[in-house]
């Protein structure tokens, strides 16, 4: 077959080119998108915790939590606190569409639940930054 700008045009104009995904289908594949995230990320938890609880890895638990708290990993929390918003709310979205709740204004809805999401994933960040800045605040 030969390429030309006709044939490459149209080969860009499928659906199922990310460039002309609607509103619905980024909400789908970033769903699935943060299910896999979240689901790589219990496997490597609970290998992780159990390893430093068995004394495997040689690393005991102390030691491996005073890593996990360097700000790397702080800055890693917040990703994943970004994907469990992100997959939490928009699976509860679902199960009202589902329902039959909202069905007729699917946009709206969802950038309704996505202000949430990053409202409350900024709320998390205002209590994660003083530990990633290295300055964690005084408590009585």
């Amino acid at each position: 077959m030969i390429r030309t700008a006709r044939t490459r045009e149209r080969s860009l104009n499928t659906p199922l080119w990310p460039a002309n995904y609607r509103t619905g289908m980024w909400a789908w594949t970033l769903h699935r998108i943060s299910g896999l995230a979240l689901s790589g990320y219990l496997i490597v938890h609970i290998i992780v915790i159990s390893s430093s609880a068995s004394g495997a890895s040689g690393m005991n638990f102390d030691k491996l939590l005073a890593q996990l708290t360097q700000p790397f990993f702080l800055v890693l929390d917040l990703l994943l606190w970004a994907a469990v918003l992100y997959h939490a709310l928009n699976g509860i979205r679902v199960l009202l569409f589902d329902a039959g709740i909202g069905a007729r204004h699917q946009k709206a809805v969802f950038w309704g639940f996505m202000t949430v999401a990053v409202l409350a994933w900024i709320g998390g960040l205002i209590l994660i930054l003083p530990f990633i800045l290295g300055q964690p605040p005084i408590r009585n």
